[in-house]
């Protein structure tokens, strides 16, 4: 494959910049390497979105896409410098929409299990679906893999760490704006606008309140989109460990969350045993993300053998091999110094009072991310403080008076009540492949609305 123009001219941009970095501590988002990832024409992404049946929401590709990832200077949850990657999608191609001056969408990907997660790898499906949605439409992308993640100095994930995370997003998006400076081509200039989905729905709002509290001066949100996300953690946390109302994929989650705080806080456990059935202890700190796969650890006894990785979140009489220490539950529940508790508080996002318009985006059936106790929770809570200007937006997908009035709410309504009828199991791909593209096509919607009211 050929190098165009400007990605020749980036590889030599990033290779002197990466020189000049040297030792020493590097300022925030410093740019360290920006390497080409592939690219994609029109045709082929029309010719994907049309065989998946996602074009019906995408629309057809405006432009061609070109992938890059970046890797960049940023700081872990303790301040210490740690170097993390983001993949940037770029329109390109001659018509108005793919070059010049180009809107930035910020995005923060979903829950990852897998330790080489890259959201520059073109065959990843939620880079295709973020491609075909935004970047095929002229949207800039910036998507951040994460500290912990595709290279990543750091061992660990800081999982729902709201604060840090947000740094890692703010620095991914100042190192992706000088690699596109330095390449020419589509300028990120345009409006910034911030979404994400799942975790990333979670790392999206953490994102628009550090934007607005600590970098006004440097960046202005045009509007944020977050979907399907956990914004009230607090809540989620009592309604897992008091009423037991334990969500799909928790087995996997919790110790990607215990890992985190403890390694941010370090005030959940004095030793893993003291959370963790001994069956798992000695390796759990270490265990997620992985590069092997969760079959993998199950067969190897590392993680409950649980289909829906739901039931065995606790150790009790019926699952011995379950996961958590009653007893740590317990202390959660009764304990109001319990460091697990504290953490989840620490980071749960109500309270703040967005500036810019926000939208939000979920199922209400969702078993993966309750919409009652986490979007609708957030929506009340915004709306309790922003003016009748400002109220925040919920879109449900399940509940027609919330999607957009005319013949577009009733097209997305209709259309995702069908693609559950097509499903052959609607609570395994609900929150991960059925409400995503309804959503996505959603938010970009609200974006473009934005946009053309010059908000």
């Amino acid at each position: 494959m050929m190098l165009s123009r400007s990605l020749t001219a980036l590889a030599v941009a990033a290779s002197l910049l990466l020189s000049a970095c040297g030792g020493g501590d590097a300022p925030r988002g410093a740019l360290l390497q920006s390497t080409p990832a592939g690219s994609l024409s029109a045709a082929q992404i029309d010719a994907a979105t049309q065989s998946s049946g996602l074009q019906a929401l995408s629309g057809a590709a405006q432009c061609a896409v070109s992938a890059l990832q970046v890797r960049y200077v940023t700081r872990d949850p303790h301040g210490d410098e740690a170097e993390a990657s983001a993949g940037v999608l770029v329109p390109t191609g001659t018509a108005a929409a793919c070059t010049g001056s180009r809107p930035v969408v910020l995005y923060a990907h979903g829950t990852s299990v897998d330790r080489n997660k890259n959201m520059a790898n073109l065959g990843d499906p939620e880079v295709q679906l973020v491609l075909a949605m935004f970047a095929a439409q002229g949207y800039i992308v910036v998507a951040p893999n994460y500290l912990g993640y595709a290279g990543s100095s750091l061992s660990w994930h800081p999982y729902l760490n709201a604060e840090a995370q947000a740094v890692d997003m703010i620095d991914g998006l100042r190192a992706a704006r000088r690699a596109l400076q330095a390449a020419g081509g589509a300028q990120p200039t345009g409006p910034l606008f911030v979404t994400g989905y799942s975790q990333g729905g979670h790392v999206a709002m953490a994102t628009h309140r550090a934007l607005q509290r600590d970098h006004a001066g440097e960046f202005t949100v045009a509007a944020s989109g977050p979907m399907a996300g956990p914004y009230n953690l607090a809540e989620f946390g009592r309604r897992i460990n008091e009423d037991l109302v334990i969500n799909a994929g928790a087995v996997l989650f919790t110790p990607l969350l215990l890992t985190s705080y403890q390694r941010s806080y370090g005030d959940l456990y004095t030793s893993p045993a003291q959370a963790y059935n001994a069956l798992y202890a000695a390796t759990i700190e270490s265990l997620l993300p992985s590069t092997s796969s969760i079959d993998t650890l199950v067969m190897q006894g590392r993680l409950p053998n649980d289909p829906t990785f739901t039931a065995k979140l606790f150790q009790n009489d019926t699952h011995p091999d379950g996961l958590i220490l009653d007893s740590y539950r317990q202390d959660y529940v009764n304990n109001a110094n319990n460091g697990f508790r504290r953490a989840m508080a620490r980071n749960t996002l109500l309270g703040w009072t967005p500036t810019r318009p926000v939208a939000m985006c979920t199922g209400s059936q969702d078993p993966v991310v309750p919409a009652s106790i986490n979007q609708f929770a957030m929506r009340d809570d915004l709306n309790s403080r922003l003016p009748a200007s400002l109220q925040a937006i919920s879109f449900d997908l399940e509940d027609r008076d919330t999607l957009p009035a005319g013949s577009v709410g009733d097209a997305l309504y209709a259309g995702f009540q069908n693609a559950k009828t097509q499903s052959d199991n609607v609570a395994a791909e609900y929150h991960g492949t059925l409400v995503p593209p309804f959503c996505m096509a959603l938010i970009r919607g609200f974006f473009q609305q934005v946009q053309m009211a010059g908000l």
